[in-house]
């Protein structure tokens, strides 16, 4: 007998929902859920689509968050069978979003059928927070959403968001917080002047080059037990009209810090613009905050998620903070705990995208032990 979380990963893996698109998997979705008795609310805007389904009013509330947009497939010719026709090959279930992360979400609608059905009166509510734009943008999103939660009162108590976590096999590791995203474009003054009269001018280059030794340079802070110390990067650097014979009128840096809970931005903003009042340089700054670090430290959802691993999976699982920025950036103003849990990452955004075939019985499992432990145990 087919595993029913398999075949729903394959009915809307079939669906074409490149970024912004859903191309109809959450009414696929929506329609799975309204039996068990969920409310469905799509929070919709500028082309996005935003599904927001809850059982139950009241606490403790556990959500299922995700997306159901994917990358773009690359040439076509390179597949071995369409992005959009999964095809089950050697043991593994090929196509777009099958690991980035259609095979979660599907995980955590049987879960959930499977936790109603055993426990149809349980204690709290169930809630799923799905859109089509996480690989996009992301500004009409998760975080349209969350904004309208926020308006309401509502409050998270669980949140498992199904990212692509594991490394080697399913369940070594999880997200249990992600690092902050600080960007700034930094543009330093000088004066134009013809290079052979360099006394007549000012270069910007040479007057930022000992600042941007000295911020490379800096311990912006030790990190903590979950994440590494915070790092600043220079990303790009432009000075110059193209000319040999011209010192140019000024030099723009653009540069990104990925800091941890160690740090603030406002602190981190202080601290690089005291460097450069130091090297008393003529500058200006304009800064985008892309994200601020969240953290679920070892807890009742943590606890949930190592154990149902042990018994499912049986290995220890590694909780871990690596990695790029995720919708959790935006869930972490109302959620008290949120993890990322979800299948093996190798292949996500790749071409013959694939996961395994017996990763979905088990993912399933564990979200519905997480689930029990959670709300009914």
């Amino acid at each position: 007998m087919s595993d029913p979380t398999l075949e729903l990963a394959k009915q809307i893996i079939a669906c074409h929902s490149v970024t912004p698109e859903d191309g109809g998997c959450m009414e696929i979705i929506a329609e799975r859920l309204k039996p068990l008795g969920f409310t469905i609310e799509f929070i919709n805007r500028n082309g996005v689509t935003n599904l927001w389904a809850r059982r139950g009013t009241s606490a403790p509330l556990f959500v299922f968050a995700g997306h159901t947009d994917v990358v773009p497939t690359g040439p076509l010719e390179k597949w071995t069978s369409p992005p959009f026709a999964p095809e089950i090959r050697d043991g593994m279930l090929y196509g777009r979003g099958a690991a980035d992360m259609k095979s979660s979400v599907a995980a955590s609608v049987t879960a959930v059928e499977a936790f109603v059905a055993d426990h149809p009166d349980h204690p709290g509510s169930l809630a799923f927070l799905l859109t089509s734009d996480e690989e996009g943008d992301a500004t009409d999103g998760t975080v349209a959403v969350v904004e309208a939660l926020r308006e309401r009162g509502v409050t998270l108590d669980f949140c498992i968001i199904g990212e692509p976590t594991s490394v080697n096999t399913l369940g070594d590791m999880i997200k249990n917080g992600r690092r902050g995203s600080l960007s700034g474009v930094l543009t330093v003054k000088g004066i134009q002047c013809h290079i052979a009269y360099p006394e007549k001018g000012r270069n910007p280059i040479h007057e930022a080059a000992p600042a941007l030794a000295e911020l490379a340079a800096t311990r912006w802070d030790d990190g903590n037990e979950y994440f590494p110390p915070t790092t600043w990067q220079v990303s790009n650097i432009h000075g110059g009209t193209g000319a040999t014979n011209v010192v140019p009128g000024q030099l723009e840096i653009k540069f990104n810090f990925r800091f941890s809970t160690a740090s603030t931005p406002e602190g981190l903003q202080q601290r690089l613009c005291a460097i450069l009042d130091q090297h008393k340089l003529d500058y200006e700054i304009k800064w985008t905050l892309g994200a601020r670090p969240f953290l679920t430290g070892r807890g009742q959802l943590a606890d949930a998620a190592a154990a149902a691993i042990r018994a499912v999976c049986s290995i220890e699982t590694e909780l871990s903070t690596t990695g790029g920025t995720s919708d959790g950036r935006f869930i972490a103003d109302i959620c008290r705990q949120m993890l990322e849990i979800g299948p093996v990452n190798a292949t996500s955004h790749k071409i013959d995208e694939c996961i395994a075939v017996d990763s979905f019985p088990r993912l399933s499992a564990i979200y519905g032990r997480i689930l029990r432990s959670c709300l009914v145990a």
